[in-house]
């Protein structure tokens, strides 16, 4: 479904139901917990510690039932990774397509520690016929006409990636309720809807799961009619922190002249960051920023860009990051368009008036 120019009473229920990163926190290299962006699909179920337990079966020689404290007893890994929700950008599509009206801020970089999947299935024992794990969480609702648990599937060889987590603490805590406590899946450069949160099994299967999260939704498609493919790692994005100071209502930011240095982070889940641009005249030139390391593998890295805002005046920012492998990000919305608005990285756009 699409709607236009207006937000509907819908798009605004789920804004307000899923708070997004405000930019200014870009600022961190760490996401903090209430400043990450959050995405619940149905309700946040009522789990506890107390009396949890995981499933790990299916297609395996050993089935598991792994308590939260046998969890914590295994190896723990804590790694920052940059999630971003696969609706990213779609309140700039026209039409828009109508869901959560996602525009730059579906971001974090968190630290999550747990422990590493792909030994918990070594330890199960995967068959010779097992083609994908499927996670099933404990929340549950109706999406496009069924009645579901929220479930999504790896193939065996995703989930096997030692990088894969089953999360338990967000930033050195607890997992908060809205973030999957007491447990859940971290898949690290993918979109965040394959981060399955409070996780109730894990499933070996020997054919592709056809669930609605993974077959009907989150795929891109130019008509309904389409098949389309499986949407899965994130296409690369450079998104500033606006610079100056913002009016109230239209976020219109105000800076003074002189020379400005506005900063920002950039990802991709296909290749680590090589460039960032910077443009002040809406894209039509473009000058390279300084970036800085990535505090790791799956993190973002921070850039930043020394702007001589000498002259008064309106201009539009604007920044775009390219990866190792050559992806770069197109300059409208509307190239990527797609029935389910997912995966948008066009650049950024912010609108500024040096007084």
């Amino acid at each position: 479904m699409t709607a236009e120019p207006g937000f509907t009473r819908e798009e605004v229920r789920l804004a307000l139901r899923n708070p997004g990163l405000p930019l200014e926190a870009l600022r961190h290299d760490v996401t903090p917990i209430g400043t990450h962006y959050v995405l619940v699909h149905f309700d946040i179920p009522d789990v506890g510690a107390a009396g949890y337990e995981l499933a790990v079966d299916g297609r395996v020689r050993s089935p598991l039932a792994l308590t939260l404290d046998a969890l914590r007893a295994r190896p723990a890994v804590s790694l920052p990774v940059m999630m971003e929700c696969a609706g990213s950008g779609r309140a700039r599509l026209t039409p828009r397509p109508v869901s959560a009206p996602w525009h730059d801020e579906a971001i974090g970089c968190a630290e999550w520690t747990g422990t590493p999947l792909g030994p918990i299935l070594e330890e199960a024992g995967l068959l010779d016929d097992a083609v994908e794990v499927l996670f099933t969480g404990h929340d549950r609702g109706i999406d496009q006409g069924v009645e579901q648990e929220y479930q999504r599937s790896l193939p065996v060889a995703e989930a096997l990636n030692g990088d894969v987590l089953l999360a338990y603490a967000m930033n050195g805590a607890p997992l908060p309720p809205a973030h999957g406590f007491p447990l859940r899946l971290i898949v690290p450069g993918w979109y965040g809807m394959a981060s399955v949160k409070w996780l109730r099994s894990i499933t070996a299967v020997a054919e592709p799961f056809q669930g609605v999260q993974q077959t009907v939704l989150y795929n891109y498609r130019r008509s309904p009619d389409d098949p389309g493919t499986p949407v899965t790692r994130q296409r690369p994005r450079a998104v500033m922190a606006p610079p100056g100071i913002p009016e109230f209502l239209s976020r219109l930011r105000h800076v003074r002249p002189g020379p400005v240095t506005v900063h920002g982070r950039a990802w991709s889940g296909l290749g680590a960051i090589e460039r960032v641009e910077f443009s002040a005249d809406g894209g039509r030139t473009w000058a390279d920023a300084r970036l800085a390391p990535a505090a790791s593998e799956h993190g973002w890295c921070g850039w930043s860009y020394r702007w001589d805002a000498a002259s008064r005046g309106e201009f539009e920012l604007c920044a775009r990051a390219t990866d190792a492998a050559g992806n770069t990000q197109p300059l409208q919305p509307d190239d990527g368009w797609n029935v389910g608005g997912y995966a948008v990285n066009a650049i950024q756009r912010v609108s500024v008036r040096v007084d």
